[in-house]
């Protein structure tokens, strides 16, 4: 049996590669769950950020990748997409077959990931989105079958403690929870954008729009999630035949509000795609 599968989460070294804002969320919820702040260690070369995180939450930090995840019974790869290879090159003699590696790059695939870190097996691939940063993330994962299941337990639960997961078992269904949760937040923010910029028009104070608009995009959502009934019903409840709902949803529906957001996932879904060709071109050193 694994050494891993004989611990609980909370016994495991945790190293995070990368300091920036995905990282300091997980970690950060990690911390607020009563995870040993001792027991996580970040690694990245900006310092200042270093010194932010220890500062902010006690956690060990340095600027030698290496010496992070050397040891580590958790490594996390928390950098951006177009610098994955470079880093997991640096890394891949130094890591442990039994670590488990997680990585939350968007669009690159475990196959290229194990091939930049000399073969390594036990991945999981996570998609999480930027509401992770008030622990009401939505994270997509998918593990490697080297995965154990106690790895498994341990992946989710480090995602869990940023808001909600959930699994796949086809890893090519990574590009639409990309285009779905990854990527979501933004349309969401578009959406409000763009209801305050006419609420505005239209004579109300930009405060005040602000205020409106946020709160209702909550409120739906909260009620979305809070309801036995499905989103399509939600929203027939609330538009009365002849009223000023039905108004607004059916200039939405001459409009092709569904037609655009389907061809804008399917845009960012194969971005995603781009990106997984992308990185298989990057090969190690022979």
């Amino acid at each position: 049996m694994n050494i891993l599968q004989k611990k609980s989460l909370y016994d495991n070294k945790i190293a995070f590669i990368g300091a920036g804002n995905m990282a300091s969320c997980i970690l950060g919820g990690l911390v607020k769950q009563g995870f040993p702040a001792n027991n996580i260690y970040v690694s990245a070369p900006d310092q200042p950020q270093l010194d932010a995180l220890e500062k902010k939450y006690q956690v060990r930090t340095s600027a030698d990748n290496a010496a992070c995840a050397g040891d580590a019974d958790i490594l996390v790869l928390a950098v951006k997409p177009q610098i994955l290879s470079k880093v997991c090159l640096r890394l891949s003699e130094h890591l442990s077959p039994g670590t488990l590696v997680i990585s939350v790059a968007a669009g690159i695939d475990c196959e290229s990931i194990s091939g930049w870190l000399n073969d390594h097996q036990a991945i999981v691939r996570c998609m999480p989105n930027t509401p992770a940063l008030v622990q009401e993330g939505a994270s997509g994962l998918f593990a490697t079958d080297a995965v154990s299941e106690t790895q498994r337990q341990n992946a989710a639960a480090i995602m869990a403690s940023v808001g909600k997961v959930c699994w796949i078992e086809d890893e090519q269904l990574m590009h639409p929870i990309t285009a779905l949760s990854g990527s979501g937040p933004a349309y969401f923010f578009l959406f409000i954008e763009s209801m305050i910029e006419t609420a505005v028009k239209q004579g109300l104070d930009p405060i005040m729009a602000r205020t409106l608009a946020i709160q209702t995009a909550l409120g739906a959502a909260t009620l979305a999630g809070q309801s036995d009934v499905d989103v399509a019903e939600l929203r027939r409840r609330v538009t009365s035949p002849n009223g000023t709902t039905e108004q607004a949803i059916a200039t939405f529906e001459a409009k092709q509000l569904r037609g655009t957001v389907e061809a804008a996932m399917e845009a960012c879904s194969k971005r995603s795609q781009e990106l997984a060709l992308e990185a298989k071109a990057v090969t190690a050193p022979k």
